[in-house]
């Protein structure tokens, strides 16, 4: 039996994305990885089995609860009632890190499936701004902001992503949540230096790195990359990884996999080879 996790601590080592089909052999078996990170909407309801299950593992591992449903980056007026169940869960389940997603996702009260990119304008970066100060003081805790993939630019865009980025993270005190796999396939889409991206990244705001698989599908000016969390994570994106580590320091790191599930042991693999990249760079340091 694990010691009882620190309310606080997240370890700077390799976590895996719980998702419902492992819950029950994560129960069971008690595997070996460091932390646990799971989707704060699915822990929205008042009461049920996976809540209690939830909490159960919360007393063995540290948890992350990361949130798709927020868009941040929306005009219409920040979702109250959704704040207020992500603030119920936290307060349940006193997760080590809270993280969304710079986004947006809805307008007009429409919703779109997706995490959909902003137009990188300063009107833009002081708008998510704000909206993201809002949620840190309604949580009364720092929220870590992802990056997400693109596939297209904004024609309005007036800065690139990573001055967005680090200006969005001086000006609302966020932390980031920083996506290596979006990066690269951002990078192959449109074409930019993803090192030129890292390079511009403050290290001191970098709380966890998430690593994922990507998928190529033909286009008509070439290969599109497409982040689909279904698959291994690919060679070029490890090397970027281990570049990623050599300019924020060893954090947190999450084995994103959503679709095609594979088995538990799969996850715990990618998690146990990212832990080597964690050794290296402490090996160097030493």
């Amino acid at each position: 039996m694990r010691a009882q996790a620190s309310l606080q601590s997240m370890p700077a080592a390799a976590g895996i994305g719980l998702r419902s089909p492992h819950v029950g052999e994560v129960l069971s078996t008690q595997p070996g990885v460091a932390w646990l990170e799971v989707h704060s909407e699915n822990y929205f309801a008042a009461g049920g089995a996976h809540l209690s299950q939830l909490e159960t593992i919360r007393e063995r591992y540290p948890l992350s609860l990361h949130g798709v449903g927020l868009s941040l980056g929306s005009t219409d007026p920040l979702d109250r009632p959704h704040l207020e169940q992500l603030r119920r869960a936290v307060n349940r389940f006193e997760p080590a890190l809270v993280s969304e997603h710079l986004a947006w996702s809805s307008v007009g009260g429409r919703h779109a499936n997706d995490l959909l990119p902003l137009p990188y304008t300063e009107e833009a970066l002081r708008h998510v701004s704000r909206r993201i100060a809002a949620v840190q003081d309604a949580l009364g805790r720092q929220v870590l902001i992802e990056n997400v993939s693109s596939y297209v630019g904004f024609a309005a865009s007036r800065l690139r992503e990573w001055e967005f980025l680090a200006g969005v993270a001086a000006e609302s005190a966020c932390g980031l949540l920083i996506d290596v796999n979006n990066i690269y396939v951002s990078a192959c889409n449109l074409g930019f230096d993803p090192d030129e991206y890292l390079a511009a990244i403050p290290p001191t705001a970098v709380r966890e790195l998430h690593l994922a698989g990507h998928t190529a599908v033909p286009a008509p000016a070439g290969e599109l990359l497409i982040d689909t969390h279904g698959t291994p994570v690919a060679d070029a994106v490890w090397d970027l990884y281990a570049r990623a580590l050599a300019r924020c320091g060893a954090v947190p790191t999450l084995i994103e996999w959503d679709t095609d599930l594979p088995p538990l042991t799969t996850l715990i693999a990618e998690a146990a080879k990212a832990d080597a990249y964690l050794g290296a760079l402490h090996a160097d340091a030493a």
